[in-house]
């Protein structure tokens, strides 16, 4: 039993025995994400790792930072806090898939308000969710209680991620050429991007009972909780890709969509082509469009639109990649094809 208490700082609004159960209360999630290589228990000054390099002649890590955005603010309101982990972990391992890295661990902060532990714990299980279908360790944490600075039921969350890859699989978008197929994986909803517009339009920042209302559009769910769906994450089906198909360039659609993101992976003078009628558009980008009245070009420059990540491999690969996706869970489809050009990409 810790001897650690300050009855001067819990007045003054931070309750560190409040930390200690939070981190009582999380450990069985974290044990969930154990895997060969952690070498500390939860509670440490560092996580310690040591990483499975065997044939790796030249390993480089690659690292990953994110946030959830004011999704937060969503599950705060509908006080529904045991899935915002998984967008926080999502945001970090997408984006080092896309350089072909495995992701090796992950460290979250919380900065809350008042440290609930029962909250807090329930927003770690979420993490812990998300490093499991990941594959990668939750190695530590912080959590900040912020009094005065942040209202008591308020809380934000944010991660950090490290992978590693063999320097000659990194991704090198300069064999990309003319005549590559451009491939889609489906998302599960608007991921962790976009929320502020959609705060506006649904008016969620004045809890609208609206939100709240199920809608057969939707297929039963309300706004709300189509919302909050968390963001897919993509790392075991693309790590199987990356094995049997020469993957030339990957896109983690977030913020920005379309058009700010799929040209990351594309080189100059070549462009991704996408036909728009193969995009499979999910339901609420419909709503939110409707509903906020907002052009389909925006929408395609916010959200992902129900495209999650863009994979682009050789054409004589297609049917073997879109094969080796279904097998691992995803319903990946084409949606367009590399082209010379300047634009990098262009919708049609």
């Amino acid at each position: 039993m810790s001897l650690s208490k300050s009855e001067s700082y819990a007045k003054a609004g931070v309750d560190i025995t409040a930390g200690y159960e939070g981190v009582k209360l999380m450990k069985p999630f974290v044990a969930r994400t154990m895997i060969p290589g952690v070498c500390s228990d939860v509670g440490g000054f560092g996580g310690l790792f040591a990483p499975d390099i065997t044939g790796m002649e030249e390993p480089v890590l690659v690292s990953g930072t994110d946030g959830c955005g004011t999704k937060v603010k969503l599950a705060i309101l509908m006080d529904k806090h045991d899935t915002i982990g998984i967008d926080a972990v999502a945001m970090c391992v997408n984006d080092i898939i896309c350089c072909g890295a495995r992701p090796l661990f992950f460290l979250d902060y919380i900065a809350c308000g008042k440290n609930i532990p029962e909250k807090i714990a329930a927003i770690v299980s979420g993490v812990a969710e998300g490093c499991v279908q990941a594959g990668c360790a939750l190695i530590g944490g912080e959590t900040a209680e912020h009094p005065g600075m942040m209202p008591v039921e308020d809380y934000d969350l944010a991660g950090f991620a490290v992978g590693v890859v063999d320097k000659k699989k990194i991704l090198d978008n300069s064999k990309m050429e003319a005549g590559d197929v451009v491939i889609a994986l489906p998302s599960t909803g608007i991921h962790s991007n976009g929320f502020s517009l959609c705060r506006k339009v649904f008016d969620i920042d004045n809890n609208n009972p609206e939100i709240y209302v199920p809608r057969e559009e939707l297929g039963g769910m309300s706004i709300a909780e189509a919302l909050l769906v968390p963001t897919k994450i993509y790392v075991k089906p693309v790590l199987a890709l990356l094995e049997k198909v020469n993957v030339k360039g990957i896109s983690h659609i977030t913020g920005g969509g379309f058009y700010e993101n799929i040209p990351r992976s594309i080189p100059d003078g070549l462009c991704a082509k996408i036909d728009k009628s193969a995009v499979k558009v999910l339901p609420i980008f419909d709503v939110i469009a409707a509903w906020g009245n907002i052009p389909e070009r925006d929408m395609y420059n916010t959200y992902n639109m129900g495209v999650g990540m863009s994979i682009v491999v050789p054409a004589d690969q297609a049917e073997k990649a879109l094969a080796i996706l279904k097998d691992n869970g995803e319903d990946a489809y084409i949606i367009g094809k590399i082209e010379a050009g300047a634009e990098k990409v262009i919708l049609k």
